[in-house]
């Protein structure tokens, strides 16, 4: 199956396109942590080499060891366990050594109202304490599909979380008055910042047009953020997200639907934003991490991408004008959910058949 790959520039500029390029095996090697996990989603790093906090898709959230022991960790929210349904992402909180705050997001409800949800807790031990809910996504909906879910911190801590369109409910990305198919952005309690772009009709909304989020990383060199998200069939996208912009779904896209009926005639239209990248056919994108450690000093700026329909994990080199495609890292397989850059430089990446791989420098 032959990949089309369209790299725009960060900065307006004719599309390009490129080749993969090779990544150089001998550069690091590959450990396996753990397996048997049941469906995880997210893998979050704890402070002070305590290793990590996994969830589960089914409602679990587990303490992983460095050295591979598993804990339960008490007091996690009920969640909604349907299709894509389920308990998705957790992170730490930028202050977590001082206040052992964390945060999950879930879908909550059931089959005839369920929504992507965002709460916080305290980690003391092996249970949740405090937990409290700080975002239920307006409106509801019915499917259980197309949650987003996906967490992460701004330099000013404020917090971003990703949400899909529902699925059944496209339209409503293109529309201010619904918080579907968005990227949010709160503060730690919940409340919107007063500088959000629209704080009259939607207080909670960054950026819109979005169809089903699935990776978020804010560079902490330079502050950008960066999202990729699932096109319907082809269409996948990694955009550099910008407050109040607008990414096109379901007006423009470089995909169809399912049945191959056209969504759009479009791939293009004024106001919207292109994306920096996109993938035809779909390779159903996941986890994104942005790279900067001194433990491969040639990969400074890469973003790391999971594919779930392709099960592997890339390496998206930085170019004068965009990203190249690596080669897939060798022996991380499956339908890659997440993947992270840890402290000490070595990258850990999870899969949907329950394996948690650490890619580490040779030397």
């Amino acid at each position: 199956m032959s990949i089309f790959l369209s790299v725009r520039p960060w900065i307006s500029g004719a599309c390009l396109y490129c080749v993969a390029i090779a990544a150089t095996a001998t550069d690091y090697h590959i450990n396996v942590l753990a397996t048997g996990l049941d469906k995880p989603w997210s893998i979050a790093e704890l402070p002070a080499q305590q290793g990590f906090l996994v969830t589960e898709k089914s409602g679990q959230l587990l303490k992983l060891s460095p050295d591979g022991e598993m804990t339960a960790i008490s007091g996690s929210p009920e969640v909604y366990f349907k299709s894509q349904g389920g308990l998705l992402d957790v992170i730490t909180d930028p202050a977590f050594a001082d206040n052992q705050r964390i945060y999950l997001s879930y879908a909550a409800g059931d089959g005839d109202s369920n929504r992507t949800t965002v709460a916080s807790a305290r980690l003391v031990d092996q249970q949740l304490k405090d937990f409290s809910i700080i975002l239920e996504v307006n409106p509801s909906k019915a499917k259980a599909a197309h949650y987003g879910g996906k967490l992460a911190f701004l330099p000013d801590d404020s917090l971003l979380v990703s949400v899909g369109e529902g699925f059944e409910y496209r339209e409503q990305a293109q529309s201010l008055d619904s918080e579907m198919g968005k990227l949010l952005r709160i503060l730690p309690d919940g409340t919107a910042p007063a500088d959000n772009p629209f704080p009259d009709q939607a207080p909670r909304v960054y950026s819109y047009g979005h169809r089903n989020p699935q990776g978020l990383v804010v560079d902490p060199a330079t502050g950008t953020i960066w999202m990729t998200e699932h096109g319907p069939k082809g269409g996948d996208e990694l955009n550099r997200i910008a407050a109040g912009n607008n990414y096109g779904w379901p007006a423009i896209t470089y995909g169809v639907d399912y049945s191959g009926a056209i969504i759009s005639p479009y791939t293009e239209a004024e106001g919207m934003e292109q994306p920096v990248m996109h993938w035809v056919p779909s390779i159903a994108l996941s986890g994104l991490a942005i790279y900067r450690n001194n433990g491969f000093p040639n990969w400074d700026g890469s973003l790391l991408i999971g594919a779930l329909k392709d099960q592997k994990l890339y390496r998206l080199a930085p170019t004068d004008s965009g990203f190249e495609q690596t080669e897939p890292f060798p022996d991380v397989t499956g339908r890659i959910r997440d993947v992270r850059v840890l402290s000490d430089g070595s990258i850990v990446a999870l899969s949907d058949e329950g394996s948690v791989y650490q890619i580490l420098p040779t030397n």
